[in-house]
């Protein structure tokens, strides 16, 4: 099929269509129970302000990978955890679970030669966490390009359902650009409410000249055409149809994707998370986008879900 692919002509709609009708077989997905309509969110890649040293204006971390954190992977000795790994520390002989976002947070942590860089608004490092990956506009000029390294092993908890829960914010209400202002109308709750979520990522400077983040197959994902998936039950490099709508609307939102990246937020067959691409627009139909969807996974003509996931 690759071999087929290398000769399809680009921007070549017909011969493109022709390749995939003759080439896979479309799969729905389902859950447990039969049900074939889950949550669809986006994420994209947002610009902050920050330097190389820290300053009075630059004072919040964006961390690489520390030396301490071991991450086992399971599935040597149990296969069925494939894909499963944990992460932690040694403490003695024993090995227990990562410092929370809380503990790093409060410098309990070994990261004080682990900066990477130093931001100037800790919500929007936050939401650079969530999102993955990210560009920095130093105060030289220079604009880097960060990405996903790592995380502490903890799962992710949604701080929108923190502040609906406390009666912060209407369930109707919450989006990202809601939680950012929030956060600037009450800063002496912010660091209480983001530690709610234990989760922590930590980051690697990319190349400077990609022409998109990269994705979890470490190619530059696409805008409009990269999904996030789960990849227990979706093959990650399997095209998928998605049948949604646009964020907070009812209009139609149809189109063929790839699933080229994860994420922690992203389980079962029925979850995906669209990349809608770089800057401020991108990061509008992100904040706002929670829409019902469902998904056809296209596969190989003669393979089937459970042959490819098997491996």
């Amino acid at each position: 099929v690759c071999n087929a692919a290398r000769k399809v002509p680009p921007s070549n709609p017909a011969a493109a269509r022709r390749f995939f009708e003759t080439h896979f077989r479309p799969y729905r997905a389902l859950d447990g129970e039969g049900r074939d309509e889950g949550l669809i969110t986006g994420y994209f890649e947002p610009l902050l302000h920050g330097s190389r040293s820290r300053s009075e204006r630059y004072r919040y971390p964006l961390y690489g990978v520390p030396d301490d954190l071991l991450v086992v992977d399971l599935s040597a000795v149990h296969p069925e955890l494939k894909g499963r790994r944990v992460r932690g520390r040694l403490e003695g002989r024993r090995v227990v679970p990562y410092y929370s976002r809380a503990e790093i947070e409060n410098g309990h942590a070994p990261l004080a030669d682990k900066a990477l860089f130093w931001v100037d608004d800790p919500i929007d490092l936050f939401f650079l966490q969530v999102q993955g990956s990210g560009q920095i506009r130093l105060d030289t000029g220079e604009r880097v390009r960060v990405g996903y390294a790592d995380q502490n092993g903890y799962p992710y908890r949604s701080i929108g359902r923190v502040l609906i829960e406390r009666g912060e914010l209407a369930p109707n209400k919450v989006s990202m650009q809601a939680i950012k202002e929030w956060a600037r109308n009450h800063p002496d709750k912010v660091a209480d409410v983001i530690n709610q979520n234990a989760s922590y990522v930590f980051f690697r400077e990319l190349a400077s000249d990609l022409p998109g983040p990269l994705g979890a197959l470490g190619v530059p994902l696409s805008a409009g055409r990269s999904l996030a998936v789960d990849p227990q039950h979706v093959p990650l490099g399997a095209p998928v149809y998605l049948a949604t709508t646009w964020p907070n609307t009812r209009r139609p939102l149809q189109r063929l994707m790839v699933a080229q990246d994860t994420g922690s937020a992203i389980r079962g067959p029925l979850r995906g998370d669209y990349f809608w691409g770089y800057g401020y627009e991108a990061g509008v139909q992100a904040g706002r986008m929670r829409q019902s969807g469902r998904m056809w996974i296209l596969l190989p003509v003669g393979m089937t879900p459970g042959q490819l996931l098997a491996r």
